[in-house]
């Protein structure tokens, strides 16, 4: 079990967030997921400069989202972010709620793989310095 499975931002949408229709433009939840992705794999210390660094790239190579309500201008909302595999892939869920209420607005998921970056090799296993960093080595 990793030493720290989530991690959660607080943001507020701002006006360029939004659409037409007066509230958050679809393709920013992808934006929101990735700020918290990023803060998530910081606590562990494996964000994407140690990603490159220990010679692994993570591609996203599967990403879902359901909107469930809007995100609206000004309002602020808290987007966790959970590391649910990592043995094979690194998949990671997203869930938005509304910072007030608690009410979940979004959620989703992302699924990365590791790619060798010497031979540009998808790897059918996580490499051992991702299970370090998160406290499973075997």
């Amino acid at each position: 079990m990793p030493n720290v499975l989530s991690h959660e931002i607080s943001l507020t949408p701002a006006f360029h967030d939004l659409d037409p229709m007066d509230v958050v433009w679809h393709g920013n939840y992808l934006r929101y997921f990735e700020q918290a992705r990023s803060a998530l794999l910081q606590r562990i210390d494996y964000d994407y400069p140690q990603m490159r660094d220990s010679g692994y790239a993570w591609p996203i190579v599967d990403l879902r989202v359901k909107y469930v309500r809007p995100l609206r201008y000004g309002q602020t909302v808290m987007v966790r972010a959970t590391f649910v595999e990592w043995e094979n892939r690194l998949k990671i869920a997203y869930e938005v709620r509304d910072a007030a209420t608690g009410e979940r607005l979004t959620r989703g998921h992302s699924i990365q793989v590791a790619v060798d970056l010497r031979t540009q090799e998808m790897q059918y296993a996580s490499p051992p310095v991702l299970l370090q960093r998160l406290g499973v080595t075997p």
